[in-house]
């Protein structure tokens, strides 16, 4: 087995370098369109079942209801990618997000009795196509030979993930308030379905099947690393941030009597940590990744300890802005973090079990805000984002040892779809 990728690989070679990989562009264009409603999808639940029940609870409540359900089919989803290849999981997924939302605005706007609104929310998270995941490892893949890249293919990403994040709550806001929320969720599910089939339909570039486990080898997942696990725990932390941040803006806003600002607020927060992500990948930084995991998880809780206390829209916005600068960073550091803990045939699933704790986190953070907002009002559903942060960076630190490849002899190794055991110093690649 070759050795080990050390996890640090220098970024000099820079994003015109990573650009011009071959057929990159084929799979980024059409992935692009197919994320950018990942943004939309939760605040357009909020704003619908707001406008049609007048809660923000039942609001916060159901858009969790869909993060928690994407949490945790995501992975699963991820896994079959990984086994039976990209284009066979997202074809199904993309029409069933469609069919679910559909009915999801139905029900809302028919006056179907609340507990609908949960049912069809439930398939229209766990529908989510897992596009981010596929394309992280639709790189891993390109980028074999030219592991130098991977660390600025990461950071890349992450600017994308976050531009998703600027335009789509912009979108959703933009579209609810000059038409009406339902419309939103349309767009949002069209968007989903055609881009997915276009990403779908790249096959060339995405990684080999892995197959059937071989006869007697058991089929392990790529949360049985305890590193994937502790970096999951730190991504539910920042997810219950996007939640949290989500409901009390749209809530702080329409309390200010601006409620088409939530959408721009929210996407300065984005913005903020898409310039950070773009000079990040710039830097070939010589510091550990697990060092810069812990401090920029520092820099994140420290952005959230300001959010509860701004009085006004526009100072919100600027710390809002700040807290933004310590995103990218993070879920760079950890996607660089949890492809070294992993070996190829599980490299799509362990990306999304990362991109479902955020989901999740999401739905904690959601749900919280909007029970303490309808009850406290707006600004108490900040506090949601510190704690949750906060809890994050305390298992960050207190177990950050998980974070190094361990090495004790006969260890575990989750390599393809199989566990099995490895002598002291065999590399996690093959």
């Amino acid at each position: 087995m070759a050795a080990r990728r050390p996890v640090d690989d220098t970024t000099s070679n820079g994003y015109v370098a990573l650009l011009r990989t071959p057929r990159a562009w084929t799979f980024l264009l059409p992935a692009l369109v197919a994320r950018l409603p990942y943004a939309m999808l939760g605040l357009g639940i909020v704003l619908l079942v707001r406008d049609t029940t007048g809660s923000y609870g039942l609001a916060g409540a159901v858009a969790a209801t869909a993060a928690v359900s994407q949490a945790l089919i995501g992975p699963q989803t991820g896994r079959l990618a990984d086994r039976h290849g990209q284009a066979a999981v997202l074809v199904p997924a993309v029409l069933a997000h469609a069919a679910a939302v559909g009915t999801l605005i139905a029900l809302a706007h028919g006056g179907a009795p609340e507990w609908t609104l949960f049912l069809a929310a439930a398939p229209a998270g766990a529908s989510v196509p897992q596009v981010g995941a596929m394309v992280r490892a639709r790189w891993v893949n390109r980028l074999n030979q030219r592991p130098a890249l991977l660390n600025t293919a990461f950071a890349f990403e992450s600017v994308t993930d976050e531009f998703t994040f600027v335009i789509g709550p912009v979108l959703a806001t933009g579209i609810a308030t000059a038409v009406n929320p339902s419309v939103g969720l349309i767009a949002e599910a069209t968007l989903t379905v055609i881009g997915g089939l276009a990403f779908a339909a790249r096959r060339g570039t995405a990684p080999a099947p892995s197959g059937p486990a071989a006869p007697g080898l058991r089929r392990a997942s790529a949360l049985a690393s305890p590193g994937v696990r502790l970096l999951a725990g730190g991504f539910l932390g920042l997810g219950t941030v996007f939640g949290a941040l989500q409901v009390s803006i749209t809530a702080f806003a329409e309390d200010a009597g601006t409620p088409g600002l939530s959408g721009p607020v929210y996407g300065l927060f984005a913005a903020g940590s898409m310039v950070a992500g773009v000079l990040y990948g710039l830097i070939p930084w010589r510091s550990s990744a697990r060092q810069r995991m812990l401090a920029c998880y520092a820099l994140l809780v420290i952005g959230c300890s300001t959010l509860w206390a701004m009085p006004n829209l526009v100072s919100l916005a600027i710390a809002g802005l700040f807290c933004g600068l310590a995103i990218a960073p993070t879920l760079i550091t950890g996607y660089t973090l949890v492809e070294t803990l992993v070996a190829d045939g599980a490299k799509t699933e362990a990306f999304t079990w990362l991109t479902g704790a955020i989901g999740l986190g999401l739905a904690v953070g959601s749900t919280a805000a909007g029970q303490l907002i309808d009850h406290s009002g707006p600004s108490l559903g900040f506090a949601v984002a510190l704690i949750g942060s906060g809890l994050g960076l305390v298992a960050m630190v207190t177990m950050r040892g998980l974070l190094l490849a361990p090495a004790a002899p006969g260890r575990t190794v989750v390599h393809g779809a199989d566990a099995r055991q490895e002598p002291a110093g065999a590399g996690l690649r093959g």
